[in-house]
């Protein structure tokens, strides 16, 4: 659905590298954390993003740009598919430094999946949305990467998936039970409006008429909803889920027309989005969140980060406002975030 930042401007499409800037700036901190930013050198908005390690990362853009770097932010490579000017990159999934999906968002054909195995070096095109009510916004797969799951916002009042089960080469429209949703629609903020644990189990979020949680535990054959005690509306609900196993779960969102209203803006569940309770407030609308390991999990948005050392019950604001991210993605005790103007930033301590 919506959060479309407008695109235009071609992007390169050879690979080409980018040298950063004189190393890192540390962004002042509260607490023990805080981020320190690196230079990509585009000023792309980032709301893709995936990290495999604490070396290899890539993000996407919001004029068609893919970006990787495999040590650790010191130098990026341009990776963008051919063809991609003006495309609005959302949600990247990568399995290693050579092989990614990545979705484009929009209306009919404008939602797109790209997979490269090469490290971006060639891209094939492997799906393109032939319903023009379609619009999707967030895809991700199971362990071991060959079953995989995206959403779009509701055709014909349900919410339209489509699964492939050979690592994203090929797509097909899943027969699904359970997902009526009139008047709802999903947000394309920061890839995780849509997300998968362990073998089986996947949970969309969304708003408008309701800010409900959909869970599948069959793979995306039937699904549920729950009330995500997220305050809703023309322009709020869930923007970003987290899971940590099939059990516990973290939801973050708002309205973001009201940046800096973080009341009744997160949930957690401890048994696996079939019922929600609220968290405490957050310091803002949020757009994404994850798990960095233990009982500790990180939510971000535009106008700053929140952490939680409780499983997601109570947050607390860290970090100087000018940390401001769209989307966060955390693996091992590393967490990537991204943002506009080509802001990337590692989470350290």
């Amino acid at each position: 659905m919506r959060i479309v930042v407008g695109a235009a401007a071609a992007a390169t499409l050879a690979l080409t590298t980018l040298t950063l800037a004189p190393a890192a700036q540390a962004v002042q901190s509260g607490g023990a954390y805080d981020w320190t930013a690196v230079n990509v050198d585009t000023t792309q908005g980032f709301r893709a993003l995936d990290a495999v390690d604490a070396e290899t990362a890539w993000v996407g853009g919001d004029r068609g740009g893919m970006f990787r770097t495999t040590d650790g932010g010191d130098t990026w490579d341009e990776v963008s598919p051919p063809g991609s000017d003006g495309l609005l990159f959302r949600d990247v999934e990568a399995r290693s430094a050579r092989e990614a999906v990545v979705l484009s968002i929009g209306e009919g054909e404008a939602s797109r999946i790209y997979k490269t195995i090469d490290g971006g070096a060639t891209w094939t095109e492997t799906f393109r949305s032939a319903e023009p009510t379609a619009f999707y916004n967030c895809v991700d797969f199971w362990p071991g990467g060959e079953r995989g799951i995206a959403m779009s916002d509701p055709v014909g009042g349900e919410w339209r998936i489509i699964t492939t089960s050979d690592g994203g080469d090929t797509w097909e429209i899943a027969d699904t039970q359970g997902l009526e949703a009139p008047g709802e629609f999903g947000y394309s903020a920061s890839g995780t409006c849509l997300v998968t644990a362990g073998a089986h189990d996947a949970w969309i979020g969304g708003g408008g008429a309701a800010a409900k949680i959909y869970a599948t535990h069959d793979g995306g054959r039937s699904w549920s909803s729950a009330d995500s005690t997220i305050a809703t509306g023309e322009a709020a609900g869930v923007f970003g889920l987290g899971f940590r196993n099939p059990r516990q779960g973290i939801a973050v969102g708002g309205d973001f027309g009201l940046e800096d209203d973080g009341v009744d803006r997160a949930a957690y569940s401890t048994d696996g989005g079939r019922t929600w309770k609220n968290s405490s407030d957050l310091g803002g609308y949020r757009e994404a969140v994850d798990w960095i390991g233990g009982r500790t999990a990180i939510a971000v948005g535009p106008n700053g980060s929140d952490i939680s050392h409780d499983n997601g019950r109570s947050w607390k604001p860290f970090g100087a406002t000018q940390t401001r991210f769209h989307t966060v993605d955390c693996v091992g005790d590393t967490c990537w975030a991204a943002g506009a103007g080509g802001r990337v930033g590692v989470l350290s301590r």
